[in-house]
């Protein structure tokens, strides 16, 4: 998870959820149950609009210039860490469109 400038709420929650992720995964450590974290980058979804309160011109131009993921490309992957036999765990999985490198960098086509 990483940190930006004005993402304060969400990269807390975001960092709080992470370690609850870890401590519950050592909290059930020895019983048959699977923890996997997964950590989307851009995906197309409502909270861009929820971000820019209900403002659907600034909320659009966050994809704007490239491809970001779907939700059924998060529940794609959610289905292969979740279809893996019983004695695999995936722990993290880090999920992001092909042209963003981090919170703050993305390559935007003109």
């Amino acid at each position: 998870m990483e940190v930006y400038d004005g993402g304060g709420g969400y990269a807390s929650a975001k960092h709080a959820q992470s370690a609850l992720h870890r401590t519950l995964r050592g909290e059930h450590l020895g019983r048959p149950i699977r923890f996997t974290e997964i950590l989307p980058g851009m995906v197309d979804t409502e909270l861009s609009l929820a971000r820019f309160d209900g403002d659907a011109s600034r909320a659009g131009g966050v994809y704007t210039g490239l491809t970001p993921l779907t939700a059924d490309d998060v529940a794609e992957t959610i289905t292969f860490a979740v279809t893996r036999p019983a004695n695999v765990n995936i722990d993290q999985i880090v999920l992001k469109p092909r042209a963003q490198a981090s919170a703050t960098r993305a390559h935007r086509e003109s």
